[in-house]
């Protein structure tokens, strides 16, 4: 789980999540988000779906703007992902306050213009939230929409200004997870010094690695070292040499998979054998084919979902695909995040009752107790601005991390970090 730029420890990952999502829509990523592996079985869907309970009366409203496809990247299946899972939450969970979720979508195809008219069609349709898919144009979609007051949930990339809302914002991921706790605590562990990052040299990816990340890894007792590497280098062995020749302690990799197989070809040609980790964009089936298993075995990976595993999770997005879609890839991590972030928009909002509106949307998620993140494997959240004071929109503490086997698809996931987020 990923976000990073100031703040506190929330700071340094909004921005380097925002960075890398856009950096993988940029570059296409082969269209590989997916990790291979075995997959959950659906042949007891009826059994994971739940018994039906069937929303009835007036739809309500919620807008989804996602990216869709745009001439970059085809992220269209967070659109039918979202679709077959309001199907089910119709059919299955009653939908809102027993009623039927209408969903209104428009694509902003990462277009920071046509963002700003996605949100302004949103406003203009009434809609009571919106949530938001990956973009590297989220605070576009952002801005108009908090202007006007209308609820947004958002899974990781935000800003500044999004992160310190307290009014409207809720934001289903830790921001300071996937950067920079998951770093520490694998440094730490290990009895490592230091930590030294190997990221995409672009301003969202760095600042928050300049301004927030050095004080939380030293007050750990960690050094940090950043190594910036432009985009499109084939060959980082220049950079890699340099770092490895001084102690590096634990390499941290951030980037997409092209940036990621670079870096990694480059700690082989140098015969550099320390401890590496990553962020789950790092490694997709194109880094697999370029970068040999015995080397990506061990590495450890955050995730925004526990995609590319026979776990609980993926049971049930599995069955939900089947079931109330068609054609969707369930290897794609993108399609199940968009699963998750739908599922834990009508569960925060269980209990609902009387008219629902914008300010009963914000009440119900700000009153809301702790709950699962549906597709997360158990992680909690709570949007009472209490998972990190000083970035009130946040709503979880932790997030889930796998290591790589020998061929480099992910092993057993595991959630990591998660306490209990008080009242």
């Amino acid at each position: 789980m990923v976000k990073r730029s100031s703040g506190r420890q929330l700071g340094a990952l909004a921005g380097v999540a925002a960075a890398v999502l856009a950096l993988v829509a940029a570059c296409g990523s082969s269209g590989d988000d997916k990790p291979a592996g075995p997959q959950a079985s659906v042949s007891s869907s009826g059994d994971l779906l739940g018994p039906i309970a069937r929303a009835s009366g007036a739809p309500v409203q919620i807008g989804l703007i996602s990216d869709g496809k745009s001439q970059v990247a085809d992220n269209s299946i967070e659109l039918t992902a979202a679709k077959a899972t309001v199907a089910y939450l119709n059919e299955r969970k009653s939908g809102i306050g027993g009623r039927p979720i209408k969903l209104v979508t428009c694509e902003a195809q990462a277009d920071p213009a046509k963002a700003a008219d996605c949100a302004n069609q949103m406003i203009e349709d009434k809609v009571v939230a919106v949530i938001i898919g990956g973009s590297p144009v989220l605070a576009s979609i952002w801005e108009p929409l908090h202007a006007a007051h209308v609820p947004t949930l958002v899974y990781s990339g935000v800003n500044d200004a999004m992160r310190s809302d307290r009014e409207s914002t809720f934001t289903i991921s830790d921001g300071n997870f996937g950067g920079i706790i998951l770093p520490l605590q694998q440094a730490k562990s290990a009895g490592l010094k230091k930590v030294t990052y190997i990221v995409i040299d672009v301003p969202a990816a760095l600042d928050g690695l300049k301004t927030t990340a050095p004080a939380l890894l030293r007050k750990a007792g960690l050094d940090i070292n950043v190594v910036a590497v432009p985009p499109g280098t084939a060959d980082m062995t220049p950079q890699i040499q340099n770092l490895t020749s001084k102690d590096p302690g634990l390499v941290f990799i951030l980037g997409n998979d092209s940036f990621c197989i670079s870096a990694l070809n480059g700690l082989r040609a140098v015969g550099y054998t320390g401890q590496v980790a990553a962020i789950s964009s790092c490694v997709t089936d194109a880094t697999r084919k370029a970068v040999p298993g015995s080397q990506l075995k061990g590495i450890t990976i955050s995730a925004t979902v526990p995609i590319g595993q026979d776990n609980p999770a993926t049971r049930l997005y599995n069955a939900v695909a089947k079931t109330y879609g068609s054609g969707i890839d369930t290897t794609r991590a993108i399609g199940m995040t968009a699963f998750t972030e739908v599922a834990a928009f009508q569960s925060a909002l269980q209990g609902i009752t009387g008219d629902i509106t914008s300010q009963s949307v914000i009440k119900a998620f700000k009153g809301m107790p702790e709950r699962e993140i549906p597709g997360s494997l158990g992680l909690g959240f709570r949007c009472n601005g209490k998972a990190d004071p000083t970035a009130p929109s946040t709503c979880v503490r932790g997030g889930i991390v796998s290591t790589l086997d020998a061929t480099g698809n992910p092993g057993a996931y595991k959630v990591v970090g998660a306490t209990p987020i008080e009242d």
